[in-house]
């Protein structure tokens, strides 16, 4: 069993030094008070784990001492002890919050047993507030710049609701982000929260994972499978580009929207569910309702909340805090001493376009904190792709102008040119030299003429 801090409260001294004794032969850290006041005294200045409080006790009795204990920030588990126990005392000090009752006198193996099981829980408890803290760290919301603020906000007012949500944005924006903390935030975040993505479902199978079928209704169903709507029962399902769905499925999902039922393939029986539904597409569904692409009657079902998650050119101020957060959790997933970035390589990342929005963002800290030595991140480790303007991937580009001859037009394509092929190939000389079809003494001449240190 666990080792424990446990604190005995009795008015008999016997039973204090009895129970101290086989509880610290047990190998628990034991303190001993003989009364309510005093076991609150101790609790306002020392934690302990588990207390062994006695009902019937001189001044403040047991039961207001427990009241007293369960209104502290963060209460111990309380086992409650007498000689005068009954029924309707146990049920009440349960109802209360005590875990449970113990009757004089006391059974050793009865008291370590029920010990034992408070443990359990008492570990089950801690491992369930550190997954809670882990998860809301994951799915926080990141930036205070003016359009986050406001994207925190409208989730503080839609998540308490069961009002259907259609989140807005490009990819990598955290679509998925915004669905799961608005499930966080929600009266069913005990609950499940369901995703499906509809773009990597193949036609055929869409019905099938959304609403189940039973075992022989179609070649290839060896044994019945409970789809995510019946998954979700309760809790949220999310459904991702949903732009994508077929519009046969499109009008079965309608229909279990206003139903709130559903049959699974193959059976005649339908199922009932409580199901809030946030849905999340990259496209405009009003162009795809005029293509025929979509169903309007579905977009206004769906579209009762909408939420927009803006691409992060649109909030560049949030970069630096949206980088701290990917430094910090990437070395601790790879057990690396914390890194952080230069002034140089943090002007970089502000000043470049994000096509893949945060999705990249958080690629590219990875991708520095698995391969960058030492504990800074210099402007000279990042991409070239990144660092150069002329790349055709969303960073801004120099003019042609901008050049007073063909010859430095021409050069500076040269250098961007060999940066790329240099990060392609890790900053190896040779094998960037192979994939240029020079020599390498040629390659190192043309760097140091172009002004590329080895460094860089």
């Amino acid at each position: 069993m666990e080792q424990l801090s446990i604190l005995v409260v009795d008015d008999e001294a016997g039973i204090r030094q009895s129970l101290t004794d086989v509880l610290e032969d047990e190998g628990h850290t034991v303190h001993a008070v003989e009364s309510g006041e005093a076991c609150l005294n101790f609790l306002r200045n020392d934690a302990c784990d588990v207390v062994l409080l006695d009902i019937w006790l001189p001044g403040m009795d047991g039961m207001e001492t427990l009241e007293k204990i369960r209104s502290l920030s963060n209460p111990p588990t309380v086992i409650m002890i007498s000689g005068h126990g009954n029924i309707e005392t146990a049920v009440r000090a349960t109802k209360m919050g005590a875990y449970d009752f113990i009757e004089k006198p006391l059974s050793i193996e009865k008291t370590l047993l029920t010990l034992k099981h408070a443990t359990e829980e008492l570990r089950l408890s801690h491992q369930n507030r550190e997954l809670r803290k882990k998860i809301e760290s994951q799915y926080r919301i990141i930036g205070d710049s003016v359009p986050m603020k406001a994207l925190r906000q409208q989730i503080a007012v839609a998540a308490p609701t069961v009002g259907r949500v259609l989140i807005y944005g490009g990819s990598g924006t955290g679509k998925e982000l915004v669905a799961h903390a608005l499930h966080q935030a929600s009266p069913r975040a005990d609950r499940p929260f369901v995703e499906v993505n509809c773009a990597a479902i193949p036609e055929e199978l869409i019905e099938s994972e959304l609403f189940g079928h039973l075992k022989g209704s179609f070649t290839g169903a060896l044994e019945d499978k409970i789809g995510k709507f019946e998954q979700a029962d309760g809790g949220t399902l999310f459904l991702d580009e949903i732009g994508d769905m077929s519009l046969r499925t499109q009008s079965k999902v309608l229909r279990v929207i206003e139903e709130q039922r559903f049959s699974p393939i193959g059976s005649s029986n339908g199922r009932t569910v409580d199901v809030r539904i946030v849905a999340a597409t990259n496209k405009n569904l009003e162009e795809e309702i005029q293509k025929g692409n979509f169903r309007e009657d579905l977009f206004f079902r769906l579209n009762v909340i909408p939420f927009y998650v803006p691409p992060l050119r649109e909030h560049p101020e949030d970069i630096s805090e949206l980088a701290e957060f990917y430094l910090r959790e990437f070395a601790e997933a790879y057990g690396r001493r914390p890194k952080r970035l230069s002034l140089q390589a943090l002007e970089a990342l502000r000043r470049y376009r994000w096509p893949g929005n945060v999705r990249e963002l958080r690629n590219l800290i990875e991708r520095m904190v698995i391969m960058v030595p030492g504990d800074r991140i210099e402007r000279r480790h990042l991409p070239a792709a990144l660092l150069n303007p002329s790349s055709p991937d969303g960073t801004a580009r120099k003019p042609a102008g901008a050049y007073s001859t063909l010859y430095e037009a021409r050069a500076a394509y040269e250098r961007d040119y060999i940066l790329r092929k240099l990060e392609e190939n890790h900053g190896n000389v040779s094998r960037t030299a192979e994939a240029l079809g020079l020599e390498r003494t040629h390659l190192h001449r043309k760097m140091k003429s172009l002004g590329i240190s080895t460094a860089e």
